[in-house]
């Protein structure tokens, strides 16, 4: 699907393919390991592994099951990877000698509780780009420090739909009854597919009104989204690039409660100082719809489907950005903090403005 970006410039060209060597993830936990308690935590670095691979392996060598092994994010497979990992204490002795091809011990420590999914503050990555000329690294020079003032829009990224990009269309007939899946694992991963597919096109759908609210006059834009003309004055005094429609469910960021935008003053700015931001609907039973007319807009991204529902946040704010350019080596060196569940190729196809995979 082709879809809208935040950023204002014309593509920029540049080689970029994941693999350990340029694309580099460290994840940061939650909370700090207390150190002591019946948990054996493992920093683990792999490569050329998924987390499902790099566990299968230490739990076979372990003669356990997967799931006694806990983590709290999956890792992408053509990257280096380092994260943490946690299993019984009683198997400390047995890890010590733990040899395998891509997966390395780099540290250890002890705790009291299991680390469980979303256990994770978010990820720090390191991304190379090659190909990259002296207009072009100014170009992303510009993107990034976009980026770092205003942030960006939370798509979910091509590894979420599986290796060949469909996997929301299985996910679909799975959710309404269709088709069965035994698998409760890879059920569940395929209805995921669905419900973000759902979701990134919404949040594109909202990207090209913010462009449209941008390069239109109110009483063209009026027609066009079938909005009245205060709304649209609304969302065209605002400063922020992502327009906020009245009945948007916000969130506190970087966690919190949701409530209903009702285009406040106050929640503009809140918005503006990135203490709240807006979210997107994966669809569901159990979860808080949008309304007014940003339900409007979401109501035609939205589905009756056999699976709970859940709020995303849709923009989100890279921190720690950092830039370089090597003319010698015409290639661009980034680093930058994710926010757990976002995806570092897609602020690459932001700068890039097209796809990447």
């Amino acid at each position: 699907m082709d879809r809208f970006y935040s950023l204002a410039h014309a593509s920029i060209d540049f080689h970029f393919k994941q693999s350990p060597r340029d694309f580099v993830v460290e994840e940061i936990p939650l909370y700090e390991f207390s150190g002591e308690g019946e948990h054996l935590i493992l920093f683990v670095r792999k490569k050329n592994l998924t987390t499902n691979e790099m566990i299968g392996q230490i739990a076979r060598y372990l003669g356990i099951k997967n799931r006694d092994i806990g983590y709290a994010g999956l890792k992408d497979k053509h990257a280096m990877t380092k994260q943490y990992i946690s299993i019984h204490k009683k198997h400390e002795e047995a890890m010590d000698n733990f040899n395998f091809d891509g997966i390395k011990i780099v540290s250890k420590t002890y705790h009291n509780n299991k680390i469980r999914i979303g256990h994770l503050k978010g990820n720090r990555f390191y991304i190379k780009v090659k190909k990259v000329n002296p207009t072009s690294a100014q170009k992303i020079d510009e993107a990034l420090k976009n980026i770092k003032n205003f942030g960006m829009p939370n798509y979910f990224g091509y590894q979420r739909f599986g290796n060949d990009g469909d996997n929301h269309i299985l996910g679909e007939k799975i959710a309404k009854g269709e088709a069965k899946e035994r698998n409760p694992r890879v059920k569940k991963l395929l209805i995921n597919a669905y419900q973000s597919h759902l979701f990134n096109l919404w949040l594109s759908r909202r990207l090209e009104i913010n462009s449209l609210v941008n390069s239109f006059e109110v009483q063209e834009i009026e027609s066009l989204l079938n909005m009245p003309n205060e709304a649209v004055k609304r969302m065209k005094a605002q400063t922020h690039p992502f327009k906020l429609i009245e009945g948007d469910i916000m969130e506190h960021y970087p966690y919190g409660r949701l409530f209903d935008f009702d285009n406040a003053d106050e929640d503009l700015e809140r918005f503006n100082s990135r203490d709240i931001t807006v979210t997107g609907l994966l669809c569901g039973k159990k979860v808080k719809t949008a309304s007014s007319f940003a339900g409007e807009i979401e109501k035609d991204f939205d589905d009756e489907i056999n699976a709970d529902g859940a709020r995303r946040y849709a923009w989100i704010y890279p921190t720690d950005i950092e830039g370089r350019f090597n003319p010698v080596e015409a290639q661009y060196e980034m680093n930058f903090t994710l926010p757990k569940g976002a995806y570092a190729t897609v602020l690459i196809e932001e700068i890039a403005k097209k796809k990447i995979h």
